[in-house]
């Protein structure tokens, strides 16, 4: 339905004045193109709309079923590959089965699949692996599913429940009266049913169905199967034979859907020669919507088409989906040398990170590599960190080889696509998109589009399409236009250079903003196909160059940046000369002779405002580039932001536009000299959109400040962003932000740590949705005090002696209340690896296009934890740098001996909770220089260990540095007076304070705070650690305490002779020899028992060697004559107990020893020992018997009368044990259990193994579960059971999983 008629400004950039949208204007707000002017261009070059073409999708994954996904304008099919770049859906499927006589095969997480007979295996080789099928689904579908899957178990158990409360209520109802001994075991059994099924309810924790994996070769190609039935409600769907096979999406182009449940599309790929599975899936939308605003394709609706719907698509997942969908380095090298295989001409990358250093890392070299060598053309994000300038991220805004995009919303994108009440009156910068320049003066955004789209998104959301915008729906959006302009290109003939497309786009832009400053948000401008399709047609002679611009103020060799950032108070009260070099740089094919030899250009040189920037007037260049030199003057420059280029001519070619641009960015804060140091900003007035940038001088002294933000003016509620940034060498910028709601006028205060000396940068923004429809401006004080106490250490380092540390403090701005805190509250203990692998990775997608081969080093750390503890991994080389490392990636593992994965991480560790136990971390190192991964063989890991409130240690201080050691002089607080300096020590914390399991080497890490904020912008809870003048603090653990009693011989006389100690020696030798000898083979066995028959002949009666044997036994656990080798056991376990004086260990366990007596002590550690040997014979006893009776009488025990005469060795034999230990405990809880269920009580039985498995040590005993699921089966509870055998998986994997 029409929503009224439309009015067209004409404007190029999308700018409309009091305006309404119609059906179809409104379907087009929701996939901008008029912005950029491609609809226009397509109108006029209906076959130049990305036919041809091919772009690289650089992100979470692309939905090959999603809406306007299948196919081109012109027919060819859309999504050309789907890849899993980061490895996340992989699947170890190297296990090689054959299938039997019924034409079944064994899946490889247990369960006998079916083969479809019809399909072609010449070699008769199923490659089999499995997959928990939450590991390839977002957590917004798992949470769908989960809920879904929750509802129908919670069904299933309240079924089960009632017929248990059933069972209950017809057993009360037929005994009114239980007095006899084994009705009440049977009505407590019932019970316990009842209480397990509602204790399992609110335990449910559910990891997902499995689904297995079976691949072959066909002859042709290698082929993939999947086995979903765990996933489908219904009986008889999902089975593996009714699976139609799939091959890598390439070859044929299909995928498939798991279930209709979750509506979730994949696809496959095999790799290593059949042993490795992929499975592609999306680790979020994201990926799927910038792929619809490049190219989707609607013939039924072309205005929602995406700009290029000519164009195909490469999908290269590089988010992880172990990670959420961070993305990795694996991922990105992997996407790059898929990029090039399938000669892609463009790639988008709606991704990015904060980076500590600009245009530097390994990712960037292979970025250059595809510009420069193969001509790709790359369009990346610029980021969402705005408004504050220099906060773009990497690689988009800061790397030279890509166009970084800013994200732009125009009326008609407003009123459409956002559905704002009222449309602003023309187009602007979205709040949040990332500025400039970046630290080292590059402009940071190339060029900005339509930063918002209603696109299509993968199935399993349950919907076509969805909103969303960031620079991450700009950068597609330019992408889709330069790939018309490629497709023009092609079609005529044109060479498509990255260098050439680069200049034609940001030539023809239409400004955004009147100011020159305004380029530092939108960089060039509003993009507009047309006018650079008329440019480039313009360039059939000229040279495809990118010039280079490397920029040394003069006389300094370092550092060297691409542009001039004059940021700091000094730099702008003094004129400084600059020295510039232009090189112009081919593509690595152009020719010596033909290209590079005959380049020469006259450069016309032009400053935007020659009072403050002059440079020369011309310059000649050639191919091995020139320098020259500019001066920059701002020392008459008002405070605040000013921008100017310096930019190049072409002399015989004006209308090329800028050649080459330097950028100069002048940031001249204002200068607080009032004391104490206050600065406050009135009557700032806002309207939605509008940003107010103030640059403060941060006063010398001053380490944080208060601000107060008051707000009035206004009716509706009021949106702000408030940022601050500061800028250091070789840090990433300092930003401290805040998004603030005013619902009326109010005050909002604030405090956060600033440095001192360095320009701070205050941006106050109003959303730019804000108060639109509201005609009242929103008036902002703003005042800010600054405060610093100053210290003379940084981190504070307590080296382990029994010596305070003296901390010099003054207060250089005003008096200051010094009220120091410290406390330690994490231990990092460190660790070398145990083992390290190395490999070279298979060719089928880790080899980079110049021909190395990947490898990888694999190392192994061991850990243990002596309780549940929170712990977070740290590899101080190599973490939080994705984007700025020149390694190529990490990942780890954290798994328990059961291979059972507890945590995966890469650059930013997570910390995770793990429970008792010992780990094994595997860090996973990838690099094609065998060198590098050499040098890490070696790699320091630390396992930071958060303590318990209990453990956590608040240090003292005091005012001589003897007050430890006297417990005297005490500091508390004092007020310092400006420019005087004070002092007080702070104490190691004592040693019988250190928490446990704190090893030598170790560091205790905490934070010292030193001062304290008004109580007006404390938060509410706030730790004395997160003040703004916390800084670190570290405890070195030292050596511990020399034990003087360890090692000192025993006082004790020894009153045997020679030659008994001798006897008694050689007798123990020859137990050691016994319990060495291995048992694997029938001849190895034989050897055995020979021996444990001479040994017992000469020794009859001792009974450690009686253990040992019986001990050997237990380890021969594959006979084929199962009944006589329990015997066999009983046998061995009867001679123990015969061997034991019980009589004597009963009296000795009666009375008390004393302790101070070392021959007390001595024989209690030997009776307890004979204590344990003694019950660990009675129990094996037990198992053993139990284990006959079931296989004499089958599956199902004998339900023993509990009045039956008849002797009954296995209740005899468990009250011996009773007599000795506790036989609910986990040690011999399982004999309990057995004796529950041979007796029928089933309940009983499951009840106290919950509590065995409960109590017992990390990590799980599988005998123990695997005894749960045959209860359980027995009971009848197929839910439970089901349940059960799918966190089997889990705690129990068949291998470990892949990187």
């Amino acid at each position: 339905m029409p929503c009224g008629p439309s009015v067209n400004s004409g404007e190029h950039n999308g700018s409309f004045r009091n305006f309404k949208l119609n059906e179809s204007t409104f379907l087009a707000s929701l996939m901008p193109k008029k912005e950029i002017a491609a609809d226009r261009f397509i109108d006029a070059h209906p076959h130049f709309d990305g036919r041809g073409v091919v772009i690289a999708i650089f992100d979470s994954g692309v939905d090959p079923a999603a809406d306007g996904l299948q196919v081109t304008s012109d027919g060819k099919p859309k999504i050309l590959d789907v890849l899993d770049c980061t490895g996340s859906g992989d699947i170890d499927v190297s296990t090689v089965v054959k299938a039997d006589a019924d034409g079944c095969i064994l899946g490889a997480s247990g369960a006998y699949l079916v083969v479809n007979t019809s399909w072609k295996n010449p070699s008769g080789e199923w490659h089999v692996g499995y997959k928990l099928v939450y590991e390839l689904f977002t957590d917004t579908l798992t949470s769908r599913l989960k809920k879904e899957r929750k509802k129908k178990w919670d069904e299933r158990n309240q079924e089960a429940l009632a017929e248990a409360v059933k069972q209950l209520d017809e057993f009360d109802k037929k005994h009114t009266k239980i007095e006899d001994a084994y009705l009440k075991k049977a009505h407590e059994d019932l019970k316990n049913r009842v209480e397990i099924l509602r204790k399992q309810a609110d335990s449910y924790d559910d990891k997902g169905p499995v689904i297995d994996a079976v691949v072959w070769h066909d002859g042709e190609s290698w082929r993939v199967a999947l086995d979903t039935q765990s996933l489908e409600d219904e009986l008889g769907l999902g089975k593996l034979a009714d699976f139609i096979p799939l091959t890598n999406y390439r070859k044929e182009r299909k995928y498939g859907v798991f279930s209709k449940l979750d509506a979730c599309t994949f696809a496959v790929n095999v790799y290593d020669e059949g042993n490795i599975l992929s499975i592609v899936t999306d680790c979020s939308p994201h990926g799927t919507h910038v792929a619809g605003i490049t190219a989707a394709f609607h013939p039924k609706e072309p205005l929602l088409n995406g700009v290029a719907p000519g164009a195909q698509l490469i999908s290269c997942k590089i988010g992880d989906s172990r990670l959420g969908s961070m993305e990795t380095g694996t991922g990105l090298t992997r996407a790059v040398i898929a990029a090039v295989e399938h000669k892609c001409d463009l790639i988008n990358m709606s991704y990015g990170e904060s980076t500590l250093l600009p245009d530097y890392g390994r990712f960037v070299d292979l970025v250059n590599e595809m510009v420069n060598k193969y001509h790709m053309v790359f369009v990346s994000s610029a980021g969402n960190s705005g408004p504050a300038l220099s906060t773009v991220g990497a690689p988009g805004g800061t790397t030279s080889s890509i166009i970084g995009i800013g994200a732009y919303v125009s009326p008609a994108m407003a009123a459409g696509t956002h559905s704002v009440v009222e449309a602003p009156p023309e187009g602007l910068e979205y709040t949040w998109s990332s500025r400039g320049p970046t630290a080292d003066g590059d402009l940071g955004v190339s060029v900005s589009a339509p930063g918002g789209a209603v696109a299509p998104v993968p199935t399993w959301t349950l919907q076509r399409r969805m909103l969303m915008n960031g620079t991450s729906m700009s950068s597609p959006c330019a992408c889709g236009g330069v790939a018309l302009l490629i497709s023009a290109m092609k079609s005529e003939g044109i060479p498509v250079s990255p260098y050439t497309m680069r200049k034609a786009i940001e030539n023809t832009c239409v400004p955004i903003g009147d100011s020159p400053e305004d380029k530092l948000s939108s960089g060039h401008g509003l993009m507009q196909v047309d006018k650079a399709y008329d440019y480039i047609q313009k360039l059939h002679d000229m040279p495809c160059v990118w010039y280079q611009i490397k920029v040394n103020q003069a006389s300094k060799s370092s550092p060297t940046s691409r542009g001039i950032y004059l940021r700091e108070a000094s730099s702008c009260q003094q004129t400084t000369e600059w020295t510039v070099q232009v090189e112009p740089k081919f593509h690595e094919d152009a020719s010596n002779l033909d290209q590079l030899v005959p380049f020469e250009e006259s450069i016309e040189l032009h400053s935007t405002d020659e009072a403050v920037v002059r440079a020369p007037e011309y310059l000649l260049l050639t191919h091995n580039g020139r320098t020259f030199n500019i001066i920059v003057d701002p020392t008459n420059l008002s405070e605040g932001l000013h921008y100017y280029e310096v930019y190049g001519i072409d002399c015989k070619a004006p209308w090329r536009g800028p050649l080459f641009r330097i950028p100069v960015t002048i940031t001249k804060p204002e200068v607080v000299k009032n004391r104490p140091p206050l600065i406050s900003f009135q009557g700032m007035s806002f309207c939605p959109g509008h940003i107010e940038r103030r640059y403060i001088e941060v006063p010398v002294g001053a380490t944080w400040l208060e601000a107060t933000m008051r707000t009035s003016g206004f009716d509706t509620a009021r949106r702000f962003f408030v940022d601050t940034v500061q800028i250091s060498p070789l840090q990433r910028p300092m930003k401290w932000e805040s998004i603030i709601t005013f619902s009326s006028p109010s005050a909002k205060s604030f405090a956060f740590q600033v440095e001192g000396g360095h320009t701070m940068e205050l941006a106050v923004a109003q959303f730019w949705s804000s108060g639109i429809g509201s005609h009242e401006r929103t008036i902002v004080d703003f005042e800010i005090a600054f405060h610093g106490i100053n210290t003379n250490k940084g981190e504070v380092l307590l080296d382990g002696s029994d010596a305070p540390v003296r901390i010099d403090v003054q207060g250089l701005l005003a008096s200051e209340k010094l009220v120091p805190a410290a406390m330690l509250n994490k231990i990092r203990v460190p660790y070398r690896p145990i083992d390290a692998k190395f490999s070279a990775l298979s060719t089928d997608r880790d080899k980079l296009p110049s021909g190395k081969q990947i490898l990888a080093l694999i190392l192994t750390y061991k850990f243990k934890l002596e309780d549940a503890s929170e712990i977070k991994p740290q590899i101080p080389l190599l973490n939080n740098r994705i984007y700025d490392n020149k390694f190529e990636s990490q990942f780890y593992m954290i798994l328990d001996s059961n291979k059972r994965v507890y945590a995966m991480g890469d650059v930013y560790p997570d910390s995770v909770k793990l429970p008792k136990g010992e780990y094994t971390l595997q860090l996973y190192l990838r690099h094609d220089n065998l060198q590098y991964l050499e040098g890490m063989k070696g790699l320091v890991l630390f396992i930071e260990r958060k303590l318990d409130e209990k453990e956590v240690l608040r240090l003292s201080f005091y005012s001589q540095p003897d007050g430890p050691v006297i417990g005297d002089c005490s500091f508390k607080s004092s007020i310092l007076i400006p420019g005087l300096k004070e002092s007080f020590y702070v104490a190691p914390p004592t040693k019988d304070k250190l928490p446990k399991n704190s090893p030598e080497g170790s560091v205790l890490v905490g934070m010292i705070s030193y001062g304290k904020v008004s109580s007006a912008v404390l938060e509410e809870g706030k730790t004395p650690e997160k003040y703004p003048t916390s800084c670190l603090l570290s405890y070195i653990v030292p050596p511990t305490k020399h034990d003087e009693e360890k090692g000192k011989a025993s006082s004790a006389s020894c009153t045997k002779s020679i030659s008994e100690r001798l006897e008694e020696e050689v007798r123990d030798a020859k137990i050691k020899v016994l319990a060495g000898l291995n048992q694997g083979t029938a001849e190895e066995q034989s050897e055995w028992k020979n021996l444990s028959i001479s040994l017992k002949s000469e020794y009859p009666k001792y009974t450690p060697l009686l253990a040992k044997i019986l001990e050997g036994l237990l380890s021969q656990n594959s006979a084929e004559d199962k009944i006589h080798y329990y015997e066999e056991i009983i046998s061995a376990a009867d001679e123990v107990v015969h061997s034991v004086d019980r009589d004597e260990l009963t009296k000795y366990f009666c009375c008390k020893s004393d302790p101070e007596d070392e021959d007390e002590e001595k024989l209690k550690k030997k009776m307890e020992t004979t204590r344990e040997q003694l019950a660990e014979a009675l129990y094996q006893k037990g198992l053993a018997l139990a284990e006959i009776e079931k296989l004499k009488e089958g599956a199902d025990a004998r339900a023993a009368s509990e009045t039956d005469a008849k002797p009954d060795p296995f209740e005899e034999n468990f009250k011996e044990l009773k007599k000795w230990v506790d036989v609910k405990s986990s040690k011999y809880g399982t004999l309990l259990v057995m004796r529950e269920k041979r007796s029928g009580r089933l309940g009983t039985a499951l009840k106290v193994l919950n509590v065995i498995i409960q109590d017992d040590g990390q990590p799980p005993k599988k005998k123990l579960y695997e005894l749960k699921l045959s209860l359980l089966d027995q009971i009848g509870w197929s839910h439970l059971v089901l349940y059960e055998k799918q966190w089997m998986l889990v705690r129990f994997p068949s291998g470990l999983p892949l990187f």
